[in-house]
Protein backbone atom coordinates (compact mmCIF):
# COMPACT_ATOMS: atom_id res chain seq x y z
CA UNK A 1 0.00 0.00 0.00
CA UNK A 2 1.17 3.53 -0.68
CA UNK A 3 1.55 5.99 2.16
CA UNK A 4 -1.44 7.94 0.86
CA UNK A 5 -3.56 4.82 0.80
CA UNK A 6 -2.48 3.90 4.32
CA UNK A 7 -3.35 7.33 5.67
CA UNK A 8 -6.67 7.28 3.87
CA UNK A 9 -7.45 3.94 5.48
CA UNK A 10 -6.65 5.37 8.93
CA UNK A 11 -7.50 9.08 8.68
CA UNK A 12 -7.31 9.61 12.42
CA UNK A 13 -3.54 9.02 12.64
CA UNK A 14 -2.52 12.59 11.92
CA UNK A 15 -4.88 14.18 14.43
CA UNK A 16 -5.31 11.64 17.17
CA UNK A 17 -3.31 11.75 20.36
CA UNK A 18 -2.89 7.99 20.14
CA UNK A 19 0.45 7.00 18.67
CA UNK A 20 1.22 4.23 16.27
CA UNK A 21 3.27 1.31 17.58
CA UNK A 22 6.14 0.24 15.33
CA UNK A 23 8.23 -2.93 15.61
CA UNK A 24 11.57 -2.39 13.89
CA UNK A 25 14.70 -4.45 13.21
CA UNK A 26 12.52 -7.56 13.15
CA UNK A 27 12.29 -10.82 11.24
CA UNK A 28 8.59 -10.76 10.45
CA UNK A 29 7.01 -13.98 9.17
CA UNK A 30 3.82 -12.57 7.71
CA UNK A 31 1.90 -15.66 6.49
CA UNK A 32 1.15 -13.47 3.43
CA UNK A 33 2.36 -15.39 0.34
CA UNK A 34 2.86 -12.17 -1.65
CA UNK A 35 5.16 -10.76 1.06
CA UNK A 36 6.44 -13.68 3.18
CA UNK A 37 8.99 -11.72 5.24
CA UNK A 38 9.44 -8.13 6.32
CA UNK A 39 11.64 -5.94 8.56
CA UNK A 40 9.01 -3.90 10.38
CA UNK A 41 5.34 -3.63 11.31
CA UNK A 42 3.25 -0.59 12.21
CA UNK A 43 0.10 -0.82 14.34
CA UNK A 44 -2.49 1.85 14.97
CA UNK A 45 -5.27 1.15 17.40
CA UNK A 46 -6.05 -2.54 17.10
CA UNK A 47 -5.13 -2.99 13.44
CA UNK A 48 -1.96 -3.42 11.43
CA UNK A 49 -1.42 -0.47 9.10
CA UNK A 50 1.91 -1.21 7.43
CA UNK A 51 4.27 -4.14 6.84
CA UNK A 52 7.53 -3.94 4.93
CA UNK A 53 10.95 -2.36 5.07
CA UNK A 54 11.74 -0.16 8.02
CA UNK A 55 11.81 3.18 6.20
CA UNK A 56 8.44 2.68 4.54
CA UNK A 57 6.80 1.44 7.71
CA UNK A 58 8.12 4.36 9.78
CA UNK A 59 6.84 6.78 7.15
CA UNK A 60 3.41 5.17 7.31
CA UNK A 61 3.33 5.38 11.10
CA UNK A 62 2.92 9.15 11.23
CA UNK A 63 4.44 11.52 13.77
CA UNK A 64 6.10 10.41 16.99
CA UNK A 65 5.33 6.68 16.91
CA UNK A 66 6.21 4.38 19.77
CA UNK A 67 9.12 2.31 18.48
CA UNK A 68 10.22 -1.08 19.79
CA UNK A 69 13.53 -2.41 18.50
CA UNK A 70 13.04 -6.17 18.19
CA UNK A 71 16.81 -6.75 17.87
CA UNK A 72 16.48 -9.26 15.06
CA UNK A 73 14.03 -11.55 16.80
CA UNK A 74 11.32 -13.49 14.98
CA UNK A 75 7.81 -12.00 14.84
CA UNK A 76 4.80 -14.19 13.99
CA UNK A 77 1.04 -13.70 13.89
CA UNK A 78 -0.52 -14.38 17.27
CA UNK A 79 -1.17 -18.08 17.79
CA UNK A 80 -4.72 -19.35 17.44
CA UNK A 81 -5.43 -22.52 19.43
CA UNK A 82 -8.11 -24.29 17.41
CA UNK A 83 -9.29 -26.64 20.18
CA UNK A 84 -9.44 -25.81 23.88
CA UNK A 85 -11.70 -26.23 26.89
CA UNK A 86 -10.83 -22.82 28.27
CA UNK A 87 -12.73 -22.71 31.54
CA UNK A 88 -11.72 -26.22 32.51
CA UNK A 89 -8.13 -25.37 31.63
CA UNK A 90 -8.15 -22.28 33.82
CA UNK A 91 -9.78 -24.23 36.64
CA UNK A 92 -7.05 -26.86 36.41
CA UNK A 93 -4.44 -24.15 36.94
CA UNK A 94 -5.95 -23.12 40.26
CA UNK A 95 -7.00 -26.53 41.63
CA UNK A 96 -5.31 -29.92 41.24
CA UNK A 97 -3.13 -31.11 38.35
CA UNK A 98 -1.28 -34.41 38.74
CA UNK A 99 -0.41 -35.15 35.11
CA UNK A 100 3.31 -35.42 35.90
CA UNK A 101 2.88 -37.76 38.88
CA UNK A 102 5.27 -40.64 38.19
CA UNK A 103 3.48 -43.36 40.17
CA UNK A 104 0.14 -44.24 41.70
CA UNK A 105 1.52 -43.50 45.16
CA UNK A 106 2.70 -40.05 44.10
CA UNK A 107 -0.74 -39.39 42.61
CA UNK A 108 -2.38 -40.47 45.89
CA UNK A 109 -0.05 -38.30 47.97
CA UNK A 110 -0.68 -35.23 45.84
CA UNK A 111 -4.43 -35.76 46.06
CA UNK A 112 -4.07 -36.00 49.85
CA UNK A 113 -2.00 -32.82 50.07
CA UNK A 114 -4.48 -30.85 47.99
CA UNK A 115 -7.51 -32.22 49.83
CA UNK A 116 -6.11 -30.89 53.11
CA UNK A 117 -6.49 -27.35 51.70
CA UNK A 118 -10.26 -27.83 51.30
CA UNK A 119 -13.13 -27.57 53.71
CA UNK A 120 -14.91 -30.85 54.54
CA UNK A 121 -17.54 -31.52 51.89
CA UNK A 122 -15.80 -29.53 49.14
CA UNK A 123 -15.29 -31.47 45.93
CA UNK A 124 -11.80 -32.54 44.89
CA UNK A 125 -11.87 -31.69 41.17
CA UNK A 126 -9.83 -31.95 37.97
CA UNK A 127 -6.73 -34.08 38.70
CA UNK A 128 -5.58 -34.70 35.10
CA UNK A 129 -3.82 -37.96 36.02
CA UNK A 130 -2.04 -40.16 33.52
CA UNK A 131 -1.66 -43.81 34.52
CA UNK A 132 0.51 -44.45 31.45
CA UNK A 133 3.30 -42.68 33.35
CA UNK A 134 3.05 -45.13 36.27
CA UNK A 135 4.93 -48.43 36.55
CA UNK A 136 2.62 -51.12 35.25
CA UNK A 137 0.17 -48.54 33.81
CA UNK A 138 -2.69 -49.90 35.96
CA UNK A 139 -5.86 -47.87 36.28
CA UNK A 140 -6.40 -46.39 39.75
CA UNK A 141 -9.34 -47.41 41.93
CA UNK A 142 -11.37 -45.62 44.57
CA UNK A 143 -9.44 -47.51 47.28
CA UNK A 144 -6.28 -45.65 46.24
CA UNK A 145 -7.72 -42.29 47.28
CA UNK A 146 -10.52 -43.10 49.74
CA UNK A 147 -8.45 -42.59 52.89
CA UNK A 148 -7.00 -39.33 51.59
CA UNK A 149 -10.45 -38.00 50.66
CA UNK A 150 -12.65 -39.48 53.40
CA UNK A 151 -14.47 -36.18 54.07
CA UNK A 152 -14.53 -34.85 50.50
CA UNK A 153 -16.18 -36.24 47.37
CA UNK A 154 -13.54 -36.65 44.65
CA UNK A 155 -14.03 -36.66 40.88
CA UNK A 156 -10.67 -36.75 39.15
CA UNK A 157 -10.31 -36.79 35.37
CA UNK A 158 -7.67 -38.57 33.33
CA UNK A 159 -5.73 -36.19 31.09
CA UNK A 160 -7.66 -37.27 27.98
CA UNK A 161 -10.99 -36.13 29.44
CA UNK A 162 -12.64 -39.46 28.58
CA UNK A 163 -12.50 -41.23 31.89
CA UNK A 164 -12.44 -40.20 35.52
CA UNK A 165 -11.95 -41.63 39.00
CA UNK A 166 -14.57 -41.24 41.74
CA UNK A 167 -14.00 -41.98 45.39
CA UNK A 168 -16.50 -43.91 47.49
CA UNK A 169 -18.13 -40.75 48.82
CA UNK A 170 -18.76 -39.37 45.31
CA UNK A 171 -20.28 -42.67 44.15
CA UNK A 172 -22.47 -42.78 47.24
CA UNK A 173 -23.71 -39.23 46.60
CA UNK A 174 -24.46 -40.17 42.98
CA UNK A 175 -26.30 -43.34 44.00
CA UNK A 176 -23.93 -45.54 42.01
CA UNK A 177 -23.27 -49.10 43.16
CA UNK A 178 -23.04 -52.65 41.81
CA UNK A 179 -26.68 -52.49 40.75
CA UNK A 180 -26.19 -49.46 38.53
CA UNK A 181 -26.75 -50.59 34.93
CA UNK A 182 -24.18 -50.08 32.21
CA UNK A 183 -24.47 -46.92 30.11
CA UNK A 184 -24.76 -46.95 26.30
CA UNK A 185 -21.67 -45.28 24.86
CA UNK A 186 -19.81 -45.56 28.16
CA UNK A 187 -18.16 -48.01 30.53
CA UNK A 188 -18.43 -48.53 34.29
CA UNK A 189 -15.24 -50.40 35.15
CA UNK A 190 -16.05 -53.13 37.67
CA UNK A 191 -13.99 -55.50 39.81
CA UNK A 192 -14.32 -59.28 39.76
CA UNK A 193 -17.30 -59.10 42.11
CA UNK A 194 -19.13 -56.59 39.89
CA UNK A 195 -18.55 -53.55 42.09
CA UNK A 196 -17.58 -50.24 40.45
CA UNK A 197 -13.85 -49.61 40.82
CA UNK A 198 -14.39 -45.84 40.63
CA UNK A 199 -13.38 -45.57 36.96
CA UNK A 200 -16.06 -44.30 34.57
CA UNK A 201 -15.49 -43.88 30.83
CA UNK A 202 -17.12 -41.55 28.31
CA UNK A 203 -20.95 -41.45 28.60
CA UNK A 204 -20.79 -43.23 31.97
CA UNK A 205 -19.00 -40.21 33.45
CA UNK A 206 -22.37 -38.44 33.53
CA UNK A 207 -23.38 -40.70 36.42
CA UNK A 208 -21.02 -38.76 38.68
CA UNK A 209 -20.78 -35.42 36.88
CA UNK A 210 -24.51 -34.83 37.37
CA UNK A 211 -24.03 -34.40 41.14
CA UNK A 212 -20.90 -32.23 40.96
CA UNK A 213 -21.94 -28.65 41.75
CA UNK A 214 -21.41 -26.07 39.00
CA UNK A 215 -18.58 -23.58 39.30
CA UNK A 216 -19.54 -20.42 41.16
CA UNK A 217 -19.02 -17.00 39.59
CA UNK A 218 -16.03 -16.46 41.86
CA UNK A 219 -14.53 -19.80 40.78
CA UNK A 220 -15.08 -18.95 37.12
CA UNK A 221 -13.53 -15.50 37.59
CA UNK A 222 -10.45 -17.08 39.14
CA UNK A 223 -10.22 -19.71 36.40
CA UNK A 224 -10.54 -17.15 33.63
CA UNK A 225 -7.90 -14.86 35.10
CA UNK A 226 -5.46 -17.77 35.27
CA UNK A 227 -6.37 -18.99 31.77
CA UNK A 228 -5.94 -15.58 30.15
CA UNK A 229 -2.55 -15.05 31.77
CA UNK A 230 -1.43 -18.50 30.63
CA UNK A 231 -2.61 -17.77 27.07
CA UNK A 232 -0.77 -14.45 26.97
CA UNK A 233 2.45 -15.99 28.29
CA UNK A 234 2.37 -18.48 25.43
CA UNK A 235 1.52 -16.11 22.61
CA UNK A 236 -2.06 -17.38 22.27
CA UNK A 237 -4.24 -14.50 21.13
CA UNK A 238 -7.23 -16.53 19.91
CA UNK A 239 -8.86 -19.73 21.11
CA UNK A 240 -11.65 -21.91 19.81
CA UNK A 241 -13.53 -23.26 22.81
CA UNK A 242 -15.34 -26.54 22.21
CA UNK A 243 -17.99 -28.41 24.16
CA UNK A 244 -16.50 -31.07 26.42
CA UNK A 245 -18.82 -34.06 26.00
CA UNK A 246 -22.30 -35.17 24.97
CA UNK A 247 -23.43 -34.85 28.59
CA UNK A 248 -21.70 -31.58 29.48
CA UNK A 249 -24.34 -28.84 29.73
CA UNK A 250 -22.11 -26.13 31.24
CA UNK A 251 -21.26 -24.16 28.08
CA UNK A 252 -24.13 -21.63 28.32
CA UNK A 253 -23.01 -20.67 31.85
CA UNK A 254 -19.43 -20.41 30.64
CA UNK A 255 -20.51 -18.21 27.70
CA UNK A 256 -22.21 -15.81 30.10
CA UNK A 257 -18.92 -15.56 31.99
CA UNK A 258 -17.03 -14.84 28.77
CA UNK A 259 -19.59 -12.14 27.92
CA UNK A 260 -19.25 -10.53 31.33
CA UNK A 261 -15.47 -10.38 31.00
CA UNK A 262 -15.69 -8.95 27.49
CA UNK A 263 -18.26 -6.33 28.56
CA UNK A 264 -15.95 -5.31 31.40
CA UNK A 265 -13.17 -4.76 28.86
CA UNK A 266 -10.97 -7.44 30.45
CA UNK A 267 -10.96 -10.16 27.80
CA UNK A 268 -7.38 -10.62 26.53
CA UNK A 269 -7.94 -13.50 24.13
CA UNK A 270 -10.34 -13.74 21.20
CA UNK A 271 -12.84 -16.54 21.73
CA UNK A 272 -14.90 -18.60 19.32
CA UNK A 273 -17.21 -20.95 21.19
CA UNK A 274 -19.29 -23.99 20.34
CA UNK A 275 -22.22 -25.74 21.92
CA UNK A 276 -23.11 -29.42 21.78
CA UNK A 277 -24.38 -30.74 18.46
CA UNK A 278 -27.33 -32.03 20.48
CA UNK A 279 -28.27 -28.37 21.17
CA UNK A 280 -28.28 -27.09 17.59
CA UNK A 281 -32.03 -26.48 17.40
CA UNK A 282 -32.20 -23.59 19.94
CA UNK A 283 -29.28 -21.90 18.18
CA UNK A 284 -30.98 -22.31 14.81
CA UNK A 285 -34.30 -21.06 16.19
CA UNK A 286 -32.54 -17.92 17.39
CA UNK A 287 -31.23 -17.29 13.87
CA UNK A 288 -27.57 -17.78 14.78
CA UNK A 289 -25.27 -18.74 11.92
CA UNK A 290 -21.51 -19.25 11.87
CA UNK A 291 -19.72 -17.08 12.70
CA UNK A 292 -21.95 -14.95 14.94
CA UNK A 293 -20.52 -12.20 17.15
CA UNK A 294 -17.67 -9.72 17.04
CA UNK A 295 -13.88 -9.88 16.85
CA UNK A 296 -13.65 -10.67 20.56
CA UNK A 297 -16.38 -13.24 21.20
CA UNK A 298 -18.26 -15.36 18.71
CA UNK A 299 -20.35 -18.50 18.50
CA UNK A 300 -22.09 -20.54 15.84
CA UNK A 301 -20.31 -23.89 16.10
CA UNK A 302 -21.74 -27.18 17.33
CA UNK A 303 -19.66 -30.17 18.37
CA UNK A 304 -20.57 -33.83 18.37
CA UNK A 305 -18.73 -36.98 19.37
CA UNK A 306 -17.99 -40.20 17.50
CA UNK A 307 -15.89 -42.06 20.07
CA UNK A 308 -13.64 -41.72 23.11
CA UNK A 309 -9.84 -41.79 23.42
CA UNK A 310 -7.00 -44.21 22.77
CA UNK A 311 -5.68 -43.95 26.33
CA UNK A 312 -9.05 -45.07 27.67
CA UNK A 313 -9.38 -47.77 24.98
CA UNK A 314 -12.59 -46.09 23.87
CA UNK A 315 -11.28 -44.84 20.51
CA UNK A 316 -13.41 -46.70 17.92
CA UNK A 317 -11.16 -48.79 15.69
CA UNK A 318 -11.67 -50.86 12.55
CA UNK A 319 -9.75 -53.73 14.18
CA UNK A 320 -9.09 -54.78 17.75
CA UNK A 321 -6.33 -53.27 19.87
CA UNK A 322 -2.98 -54.99 19.63
CA UNK A 323 -2.61 -55.24 23.40
CA UNK A 324 -6.21 -56.30 24.16
CA UNK A 325 -7.48 -58.21 21.18
CA UNK A 326 -10.98 -58.57 22.61
CA UNK A 327 -11.61 -54.81 22.41
CA UNK A 328 -11.77 -52.34 19.54
CA UNK A 329 -13.16 -49.29 21.33
CA UNK A 330 -16.70 -47.98 21.36
CA UNK A 331 -18.90 -45.60 19.43
CA UNK A 332 -20.10 -42.61 21.38
CA UNK A 333 -23.63 -42.50 22.73
CA UNK A 334 -24.40 -40.06 19.88
CA UNK A 335 -23.08 -42.31 17.11
CA UNK A 336 -24.87 -45.40 18.42
CA UNK A 337 -27.91 -44.01 16.58
CA UNK A 338 -26.30 -43.17 13.25
CA UNK A 339 -29.48 -41.78 11.68
CA UNK A 340 -30.07 -39.50 14.66
CA UNK A 341 -26.59 -37.99 14.57
CA UNK A 342 -26.88 -37.65 10.79
CA UNK A 343 -30.16 -35.76 11.19
CA UNK A 344 -28.48 -33.45 13.71
CA UNK A 345 -25.49 -32.83 11.41
CA UNK A 346 -27.76 -32.19 8.44
CA UNK A 347 -30.13 -29.95 10.39
CA UNK A 348 -27.35 -27.88 11.96
CA UNK A 349 -25.63 -27.51 8.61
CA UNK A 350 -28.81 -26.41 6.86
CA UNK A 351 -29.31 -23.82 9.58
CA UNK A 352 -25.88 -22.34 8.81
CA UNK A 353 -24.12 -23.62 11.91
CA UNK A 354 -20.60 -25.03 11.67
CA UNK A 355 -20.37 -28.72 12.54
CA UNK A 356 -17.31 -30.26 14.18
CA UNK A 357 -17.10 -33.86 15.37
CA UNK A 358 -14.64 -35.48 17.78
CA UNK A 359 -13.17 -38.62 16.16
CA UNK A 360 -9.98 -40.38 17.26
CA UNK A 361 -10.12 -43.99 16.04
CA UNK A 362 -9.86 -44.94 12.37
CA UNK A 363 -13.42 -46.31 12.33
CA UNK A 364 -14.79 -43.18 14.00
CA UNK A 365 -13.08 -40.97 11.44
CA UNK A 366 -14.40 -43.07 8.56
CA UNK A 367 -17.95 -42.99 9.89
CA UNK A 368 -17.92 -39.19 10.23
CA UNK A 369 -16.38 -38.70 6.78
CA UNK A 370 -19.19 -40.88 5.43
CA UNK A 371 -21.82 -38.75 7.14
CA UNK A 372 -20.25 -35.51 5.93
CA UNK A 373 -20.08 -36.88 2.39
CA UNK A 374 -23.74 -37.83 2.57
CA UNK A 375 -24.69 -34.28 3.58
CA UNK A 376 -22.83 -32.83 0.61
CA UNK A 377 -24.38 -35.34 -1.79
CA UNK A 378 -27.88 -34.57 -0.55
CA UNK A 379 -27.65 -30.81 0.04
CA UNK A 380 -24.99 -29.77 -2.45
CA UNK A 381 -21.67 -27.99 -1.98
CA UNK A 382 -21.25 -24.79 0.02
CA UNK A 383 -18.60 -23.20 2.23
CA UNK A 384 -19.63 -25.17 5.32
CA UNK A 385 -16.14 -25.95 6.68
CA UNK A 386 -16.96 -29.23 8.36
CA UNK A 387 -14.31 -30.20 10.91
CA UNK A 388 -13.11 -33.39 12.50
CA UNK A 389 -11.49 -32.84 15.87
CA UNK A 390 -8.33 -34.85 16.67
CA UNK A 391 -8.06 -37.08 13.54
CA UNK A 392 -5.54 -39.11 15.50
CA UNK A 393 -5.61 -42.51 13.79
CA UNK A 394 -6.58 -43.04 10.16
CA UNK A 395 -6.89 -45.84 7.68
CA UNK A 396 -4.73 -44.77 4.70
CA UNK A 397 -7.75 -45.01 2.38
CA UNK A 398 -9.40 -42.16 4.27
CA UNK A 399 -6.50 -39.69 4.16
CA UNK A 400 -7.37 -38.18 0.73
CA UNK A 401 -11.04 -37.83 1.67
CA UNK A 402 -10.33 -34.81 3.89
CA UNK A 403 -9.23 -32.70 0.93
CA UNK A 404 -11.83 -34.18 -1.40
CA UNK A 405 -14.67 -33.38 1.02
CA UNK A 406 -13.13 -30.06 2.22
CA UNK A 407 -13.10 -31.33 5.80
CA UNK A 408 -10.71 -29.48 8.12
CA UNK A 409 -8.38 -31.71 10.13
CA UNK A 410 -8.33 -30.02 13.55
CA UNK A 411 -5.38 -31.68 15.28
CA UNK A 412 -3.26 -31.29 18.40
CA UNK A 413 0.42 -32.11 17.78
CA UNK A 414 1.43 -32.37 21.44
CA UNK A 415 -0.80 -35.43 21.70
CA UNK A 416 1.65 -37.25 19.42
CA UNK A 417 4.57 -36.40 21.70
CA UNK A 418 2.57 -37.66 24.69
CA UNK A 419 0.67 -40.64 23.30
CA UNK A 420 3.62 -41.75 21.16
CA UNK A 421 5.20 -43.17 24.34
CA UNK A 422 2.68 -46.00 24.39
CA UNK A 423 0.33 -45.79 21.38
CA UNK A 424 2.17 -48.42 19.36
CA UNK A 425 1.42 -51.09 21.96
CA UNK A 426 -2.30 -50.33 21.37
CA UNK A 427 -2.07 -50.19 17.57
CA UNK A 428 0.95 -52.15 16.41
CA UNK A 429 3.56 -50.77 13.99
CA UNK A 430 1.50 -50.91 10.79
CA UNK A 431 -1.49 -48.86 12.01
CA UNK A 432 0.88 -46.45 13.73
CA UNK A 433 2.13 -45.27 10.34
CA UNK A 434 -1.07 -43.24 9.98
CA UNK A 435 -1.26 -41.92 13.51
CA UNK A 436 -1.15 -38.11 13.60
CA UNK A 437 -0.62 -38.26 9.83
CA UNK A 438 0.19 -34.58 9.28
CA UNK A 439 2.54 -35.13 6.34
CA UNK A 440 0.11 -37.42 4.53
CA UNK A 441 -2.82 -35.07 5.11
CA UNK A 442 -0.93 -31.99 3.91
CA UNK A 443 0.42 -33.81 0.86
CA UNK A 444 -3.13 -34.83 -0.03
CA UNK A 445 -4.27 -31.19 0.07
CA UNK A 446 -6.07 -31.13 3.43
CA UNK A 447 -6.29 -28.05 5.65
CA UNK A 448 -4.68 -28.48 9.07
CA UNK A 449 -5.76 -26.39 12.06
CA UNK A 450 -3.57 -26.92 15.11
CA UNK A 451 -4.53 -26.61 18.76
CA UNK A 452 -3.86 -28.19 22.14
CA UNK A 453 -7.07 -29.68 23.58
CA UNK A 454 -6.06 -27.88 26.79
CA UNK A 455 -6.23 -28.94 29.64
CA UNK A 456 -5.67 -32.38 28.11
CA UNK A 457 -2.34 -31.02 26.84
CA UNK A 458 -0.46 -27.76 27.47
CA UNK A 459 -1.78 -24.69 25.64
CA UNK A 460 1.74 -23.93 24.44
CA UNK A 461 2.00 -23.68 20.65
CA UNK A 462 5.80 -23.74 20.67
CA UNK A 463 5.65 -27.21 22.22
CA UNK A 464 3.14 -28.20 19.58
CA UNK A 465 5.37 -26.91 16.78
CA UNK A 466 8.32 -28.81 18.24
CA UNK A 467 6.24 -32.00 18.33
CA UNK A 468 5.00 -31.54 14.76
CA UNK A 469 8.50 -30.90 13.41
CA UNK A 470 10.47 -33.54 15.36
CA UNK A 471 7.82 -36.09 16.41
CA UNK A 472 9.96 -36.77 19.46
CA UNK A 473 8.09 -38.18 22.45
CA UNK A 474 8.19 -36.64 25.90
CA UNK A 475 9.93 -39.68 27.39
CA UNK A 476 13.00 -39.07 25.18
CA UNK A 477 12.84 -42.55 23.66
CA UNK A 478 12.34 -41.47 20.03
CA UNK A 479 15.16 -38.99 19.31
CA UNK A 480 14.63 -39.38 15.54
CA UNK A 481 10.87 -39.11 15.91
CA UNK A 482 8.04 -41.60 16.34
CA UNK A 483 6.82 -42.37 12.80
CA UNK A 484 9.25 -39.73 11.46
CA UNK A 485 7.85 -39.86 7.92
CA UNK A 486 4.85 -37.87 9.21
CA UNK A 487 6.97 -34.88 10.28
CA UNK A 488 6.21 -31.46 8.81
CA UNK A 489 8.23 -28.24 8.53
CA UNK A 490 8.28 -25.35 10.97
CA UNK A 491 6.60 -23.11 8.39
CA UNK A 492 3.80 -25.65 7.89
CA UNK A 493 3.28 -25.96 11.64
CA UNK A 494 3.16 -22.17 12.08
CA UNK A 495 0.61 -21.96 9.27
CA UNK A 496 -1.60 -24.53 11.02
CA UNK A 497 -1.47 -22.45 14.24
CA UNK A 498 -2.25 -19.17 12.45
CA UNK A 499 -3.94 -19.09 9.04
CA UNK A 500 -5.11 -22.70 9.21
CA UNK A 501 -6.74 -22.10 12.59
CA UNK A 502 -8.23 -18.79 11.42
CA UNK A 503 -9.71 -20.52 8.37
CA UNK A 504 -11.20 -23.17 10.65
CA UNK A 505 -13.30 -20.45 12.34
CA UNK A 506 -14.15 -18.39 9.20
CA UNK A 507 -11.78 -15.62 10.28
CA UNK A 508 -8.92 -15.80 7.79
CA UNK A 509 -9.83 -12.37 6.36
CA UNK A 510 -9.36 -10.58 9.68
CA UNK A 511 -6.54 -12.43 11.45
CA UNK A 512 -3.98 -15.19 11.06
CA UNK A 513 -1.42 -13.17 9.11
CA UNK A 514 0.50 -9.91 9.45
CA UNK A 515 -1.02 -7.71 6.76
CA UNK A 516 -2.40 -4.15 6.62
CA UNK A 517 -6.01 -4.09 7.75
CA UNK A 518 -5.81 -7.21 9.90
CA UNK A 519 -6.14 -7.33 13.66
CA UNK A 520 -2.98 -6.44 15.55
CA UNK A 521 -2.24 -9.75 17.29
CA UNK A 522 1.45 -10.66 17.16
CA UNK A 523 4.05 -12.66 19.05
CA UNK A 524 7.80 -12.04 19.38
CA UNK A 525 9.96 -15.11 20.00
CA UNK A 526 13.34 -15.54 21.65
CA UNK A 527 14.57 -17.69 18.75
CA UNK A 528 14.20 -17.61 14.99
CA UNK A 529 12.35 -20.92 14.93
CA UNK A 530 12.25 -20.98 11.14
CA UNK A 531 16.02 -21.42 11.12
CA UNK A 532 16.50 -23.13 14.47
CA UNK A 533 18.09 -26.45 15.32
CA UNK A 534 15.84 -28.91 17.15
CA UNK A 535 17.52 -27.90 20.44
CA UNK A 536 16.93 -24.20 19.76
CA UNK A 537 13.34 -24.91 18.75
CA UNK A 538 12.74 -26.88 21.95
CA UNK A 539 14.06 -24.01 24.06
CA UNK A 540 12.32 -21.15 22.24
CA UNK A 541 10.24 -18.82 24.41
CA UNK A 542 7.60 -16.16 23.88
CA UNK A 543 9.20 -12.79 24.63
CA UNK A 544 6.29 -10.47 23.81
CA UNK A 545 2.61 -10.94 23.11
CA UNK A 546 0.70 -8.12 21.43
CA UNK A 547 -3.07 -8.43 21.53
CA UNK A 548 -5.49 -5.97 19.99
CA UNK A 549 -2.61 -3.56 19.46
CA UNK A 550 -1.37 -3.64 23.07
CA UNK A 551 1.48 -5.49 24.76
CA UNK A 552 -0.18 -7.88 27.20
CA UNK A 553 2.85 -10.03 28.02
CA UNK A 554 6.56 -9.18 28.31
CA UNK A 555 8.71 -12.09 29.45
CA UNK A 556 11.46 -9.78 30.67
CA UNK A 557 9.17 -8.06 33.11
CA UNK A 558 6.59 -10.88 33.39
CA UNK A 559 3.79 -8.34 33.09
CA UNK A 560 0.50 -8.90 31.33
Amino acid sequence: MTLAALLAATPSIANAQQRALVLTNAKVWTENPSQPEADAVAIFGNHIIAVGNQAAVLAAAGNNPQIIDINGRRVLPGFNDAHVHFMDGGDSLVTLDTRDAASASEFRDRVATYTRTLEPGEWVRNGNWDHERWPGAQLPTHQLIDTATANNPAWLWRTDGHMALANTLAMRMAGVDRNTPDVPGGVIVRDAAGNPTGIFKDAATALISRVVPPLTTAQMDRAMAAAMHYAAANGVTSVQNLAGSTTDTREPAFFREYQAIEQAGKLTVRMATSERLLDWKPLAAAGITAPFGDDMLRTGGVKGFADGALGSRTAWMLASFSDVNTESGIASDELLDKEKIYADIKGADKAGLQVMIHAIGDRANREILNLYERVEQEDGPRDRRFRIEHVQHLDPADVPRFAKLHVIASMQPYHEADDGRWAEKRLGPERSKYSYAWRSLLDSGAVLAFGSDWPVAPMEPLKGIYAAVTRRTIDGKHPDGWVPEQRITVAEAIHAYTMGAAYAEFQEKVKGSIEPGKLADLVVLSEDILRATPAQLENAKVDLTIFNGKIIYDRESSTH
